[in-house]
């Protein structure tokens, strides 16, 4: 089959290498110039797919990365995972518009289009659908096929790939569900079929939702433990013990990525605008997760206020990792980049170091531009396997570990 998938970002180009995998024709369509000529080199910069596999797939010849909607011609399934981001903290449907569009001028008879991004209940339905019947004077489920199948994409994970993550499926009508179906059991392991779209669709929001929900809880847990004086990192140890009725969740620094900063607002906007009702435990987990970066520069400057009997201001300060997650360098809404950008706000001299991510304004190399000593503090934001943390402990004046991974010490404060 002849594979357009809309987008090579984080979600569309593992899509795309596992398709050419399983013996699919690929057109990954990226209308950005610097990623598309990327791709074209064979240099990836999505962590998941190796430059290797990527000139694999480019010199097998069923792969190819467009910019010209021409060469989406005669697909036979298209894919869209393009974002889905908060514009003015409001849901932006933009991309999926513009995309929906593009497909819809190159549809033909008999083909199916899949929305992978992730959006509220009801999306695919009375967006999507609407487009590309308006455009083509077909109807979907009948003329062509429409499917909802939301992506499970989680950087940096080397045991949950694309491949094995259980892949939910959903279709407007039944012959849309088997459409579906039929694609992607030709390049993933395991398919869960949903009964609706809207199943489908609210199910993926709230998987995120109950992780955002769980780490604000923690979050909070461990600002009240810090006035209790008690260790919460210890204190969730032996919750963990407990086999039946708990999972451990931990506090950190807020919360990153594009998944739990962006996708219960899509939730909790969709049904207060749409019908009225309010999802509170969910909009009081997304204002304890906001303030969470404020909270780690408040804990910063009491300390360098009792400790060291100095304020923020002038103060050299040590970040260690701006990626929102360990292992890889996806900075998307990253709680390091807000407290690295709040403490610079407040006059800090900040140095960021983090072995993942490119930035003009991050230092990448194994040892910090400064010696450890020579700063007034060291926050710990992201917990790289590439930071040696008895290093750390033994040279810095003060260490703020925002992630609770270093050792014990009388210098060294978790958050």
């Amino acid at each position: 089959m002849k594979i357009a998938v809309m987008g090579q970002g984080y979600v569309g180009l593992p899509l795309a290498m596992a398709a050419v995998e399983a013996g699919h024709d690929v057109v990954g369509f990226e209308p950005d110039q610097h990623r598309w000529q990327q791709l074209n080199w064979g240099t990836s910069y999505v962590e998941d797919v190796p430059s290797a596999t990527l000139r694999a797939a480019l010199e097998s010849g069923r792969y190819e990365v467009a910019r010209l909607e021409d060469w989406l011609n005669d697909f036979d399934v298209a894919v869209i995972t393009v974002p889905t981001p908060l514009k003015d903290r409001q849901p932006d449907l933009s991309y999926v518009r513009a995309a929906a569009k593009t497909v819809a001028a190159h549809l033909k008879p008999g083909a199916t289009v899949i929305l992978e991004s992730t959006t509220h209940p009801g999306t695919t339905r009375d967006v999507l659908v609407p487009i590309l019947q308006d455009a083509t004077g077909w109807t979907a489920g009948e003329d062509f096929y429409i499917a909802f199948s939301p992506e499970r994409i989680d950087p940096g994970n080397t045991a949950w790939k694309f491949t094995n993550t259980p892949k939910i499926v959903s279709g407007l009508t039944p012959k849309c569900l088997e459409q579906a179906e039929h694609f992607y059991a030709s390049i993933t392991q395991n398919i869960v079929s949903a009964s609706s779209l809207e199943e489908a669709e609210l199910a993926k929001v709230f998987e995120n939702t109950y992780r955002h929900v769980n780490v604000a809880l923690v979050n909070e847990l461990g600002r009240l433990a810090h006035v209790l004086g008690v260790d919460v990192w210890r204190t969730l140890n032996l919750a963990d013990s407990k086999p039946f009725g708990f999972t451990k969740f931990l506090p950190g620094p807020g919360v990153g990525g594009h998944c739990l900063p962006v996708d219960p607002v899509y939730l909790t906007h969709h049904v207060r605008t749409q019908y009225g009702e309010a999802f509170r435990l969910v909009e009081l987990a997304q204002d304890i997760n906001e303030g969470q970066p404020a909270y780690v520069v408040r804990r910063l400057q009491d300390t360098l206020n009792t400790r060291m009997h100095r304020g923020v201001h002038g103060a050299r300060i040590l970040a260690l990792g701006v990626a929102y997650k360990a292992g890889t360098g996806d900075s998307r809404e990253s709680p390091a980049a807000q407290v690295v950008g709040q403490l610079e706000a407040k006059g800090a001299l900040v140095d960021v170091m983090d072995p993942h991510v490119y930035a003009p304004s991050v230092f990448r190399g194994p040892t910090p531009p400064k010696p450890y000593g020579e700063y007034d503090a060291v926050v710990l934001l992201t917990a790289h396997d590439e930071f040696d943390l008895t290093e750390i402990a033994e040279q810095a004046a003060y260490v703020l570990d925002t992630r609770g991974v270093m050792p014990v010490a009388p210098h060294i404060e978790r958050l």
